[in-house]
């Protein structure tokens, strides 16, 4: 969906389970993926697993899970296509503004065959079906299929309102293998927000049709002022729904995103949020359901020093973990090709295109650094500003959301104004 919201949906591959490596044992290197000798190894995305780093003792496998210490060279991105722009519903936050109408200029079948080709080609670990709403794409099924067939694993993000038992068996017959669909509050909150009253019970009913079919289900929740006061609610239904995973989002401000910078939640409200995903997770002891935090990497820093106060031997491996991960990875590990084929460094960044896949390959767009913005994305740590230049954690969030910052401040490197960690929690000592 083109929403703030669905870059958890990517990460599903991460929970298979991979063995110590008979060659390697102690952490052995390798240059891309997937890993000859950890064939189930695939690429990371930038969320905070809460469960995993928390209730988890990490091993040398968990630490390759993390992606290892790799260049921007060696690395592939998962790829969010946006199958369409046309959506059933009219959510608030929405970064591709889509509406329930026809758009002209999108990717044939045939030209999103010869996308997903090349995009097999170049060993993408993910490539997730949005939109839009994709379910409105007429050949979304047969896409996914010919997907499917040229080796690539791939994942569903829906608003989930038109799942009925049928399509439920149409998305698990067609190869996808996780659906992640949005609820952004109970009841009529989440109604008000995604602009359709009944839509809450819509969802919750495809939901229950994809669990039937025993496709892996998550949820996204994208906290904002309308919603904060939910979020235990909705981590209490993901308990009581037997959901396998929740995806907590910070707000990113994009397309109607950009006009709720105002209805983000403060940086103190931000930390109670993170100290009740703590305090849930810790109370609840279990690995499942699944708790992520996506699109602020000061998740991250949160966890690490609120371990530390604990038990710093956890923290210490969960600051090893977050290290390895590398943070934001914006135009690094997750890319973004729109219904037209435009090709942007997430889905965020859909006012900037670096190529369009109907005149050149994604893989060719993608490791072209002539272009200064695809550059300095892929070797970020020297151009960033204020707060970020200074922060001493830089190497577990590396500067964060970088559209967050060219939302507020018209500078692309300019401070993530949504880390809500104090100067003195991260080093600054000078104000920017």
């Amino acid at each position: 969906m083109g929403e703030n919201g669905e870059n958890g949906d990517s990460a599903l591959f991460l929970e298979e389970k991979i063995g110590r490596c008979p060659h390697f044992p102690h952490f052995p290197p390798f240059s891309h993926f997937p890993c000859p000798h950890f064939p189930h190894l695939k690429e990371t995305k930038s969320m905070i697993e809460w469960n995993r780093l928390i209730l988890d003792t990490p091993s040398t496998s968990e630490m390759l899970r993390y992606g290892g210490t790799r260049t921007w060279q060696e690395r592939r991105p998962i790829v969010v296509w946006n199958t369409t722009f046309r959506c059933n519903l009219n959510c608030l936050h929405c970064y591709a503004q889509s509406q329930n109408k026809s758009y002209l200029g999108e990717l044939t079948t045939q030209e999103a065959k010869a996308m997903i080709s090349d995009l097999s080609d170049f060993n993408i670990p993910v490539l997730l079906f949005s939109g839009g709403e994709p379910l409105m794409r007429n050949d979304i099924f047969e896409l996914a299929d010919f997907a499917v067939k040229s080796g690539l694993k791939i994942a569903l993000s829906t608003n989930g309102t038109l799942i009925t038992e049928k399509i439920a068996s149409k998305i698990k017959e067609a190869g996808f293998t996780y659906i992640g669909i949005s609820l952004d509050g109970i009841g009529e909150t989440n109604d008000k927000f995604r602009g359709q009253k009944g839509a809450f019970d819509l969802a919750l009913n495809g939901i229950h049709h994809c669990q039937q079919t025993g496709i892996k289900t998550g949820i996204r929740f994208t906290i904002n002022k309308y919603n904060y006061h939910e979020l235990s609610a909705i981590l209490g239904l993901v308990k009581e729904k037997n959901i396998e995973r929740c995806c907590i989002y910070h707000l990113v401000y994009a397309g109607r995103g950009s006009h709720l910078i105002d209805k983000d939640i403060s940086r103190k409200e931000s930390m109670q949020a993170s100290e009740v995903i703590f305090n849930w997770v810790m109370g609840n002891g279990s690995k499942y359901p699944e708790i992520l935090t996506v699109d602020n990497h000061a998740d991250g820093v949160f966890l690490y020093l609120r371990l530390k106060q604990t038990d710093p031997e956890k923290a210490e491996q969960v600051f090893n973990l977050l290290a390895t991960n590398g943070g934001n990875s914006s135009g690094i590990g997750i890319g973004c090709i729109d219904n037209l084929g435009e090709v942007h460094a997430d889905q965020f960044w859909q006012h900037y295109s670096f190529g369009n896949v109907r005149q050149q390959r994604f893989s060719d767009i993608w490791m072209d650094v002539s272009n200064e913005l695809m550059r300095g994305l892929k070797e970020r740590k020297g151009l960033l500003k204020g707060r970020c230049s200074q922060c001493k954690y830089l190497t577990l969030c590396n500067g964060n959301m970088r559209s967050r910052a060219e939302a507020v401040y018209g500078d692309v490197w300019a401070s993530d104004p949504a880390c809500y960690l104090t100067d003195e929690e991260i080093g600054v000592t000078l104000q920017p």
